[in-house]
């Protein structure tokens, strides 16, 4: 089975799970979007507003604003993959609780599995958190901001789908902190350095 076909196979599992929190309160599913055989995949928090209307990661502001970060290092919106640790909208977008994330971590594992990227980033601060905790939302806290972290890579195990994790600041964070952007562009280009590292 190619990973397209298994992707979708999973999304429709994560569509009809009743056991999945926050899916009451929602209105669209969001699983994921992007190159199924992807080398690089993006991790963000949870759907926003526009994301829930939609039922797509990354459709608003900030994910044009990714596509324009992604373009002046040669990438697109269409060469990764985008998902987010949460798969349905928290209302109001507020911050997930922790047996919500309990709930919503397997899918976001199998998507991993099924993809096997070279890298994956996470995408601001509550992203990163959730990553160096290893997927455990009650020591989420304790963990480095992204601000310390920010383009450091390390190997990251949660349950037992280990990968290389780089953490980038949110695309969103950009658009409203111009100053963040070399810091992005300097990071993204270690992520693709690692990429043809392991290409070579």
């Amino acid at each position: 089975m190619d990973n397209k076909t298994e992707l979708q196979k999973v999304e429709k599992e994560a569509g009809e799970d009743k056991s999945l929190l926050l899916r009451e309160t929602a209105k669209n599913l969001v699983f994921g979007k992007g190159n199924p055989n992807a080398k690089i995949m993006f991790v963000g928090e949870a759907p926003g507003r526009q994301e829930d209307e939609q039922g797509f990661p990354f459709v608003g502001i900030a994910g044009k604003n990714l596509d324009k970060l992604l373009g002046k290092v040669g990438l697109s919106l269409e060469s990764v993959y985008i998902a987010n640790i949460l798969k349905y909208r928290p209302p109001e977008n507020r911050n997930p609780n922790p047996e919500e994330i309990k709930t919503h971590i397997p899918y976001l594992l199998k998507q991993i599995s099924v993809i096997k990227p070279e890298v994956v980033c996470s995408l601001g601060n509550y992203a990163t958190k959730f990553f160096f905790s290893e997927g455990n939302a009650n020591l989420m806290d304790k963990q480095p901001g992204i601000t310390s972290v920010h383009g450091k890579a390390k190997f990251v195990k949660i349950q037992d789908v280990r990968f290389k994790l780089i953490p980038l600041f949110h695309p969103a964070a950009i658009i409203y902190k111009r100053n963040l952007t070399p810091l992005w562009e300097k990071d993204i280009e270690i992520v693709k350095k690692e990429i043809e590292l392991n290409s070579e």
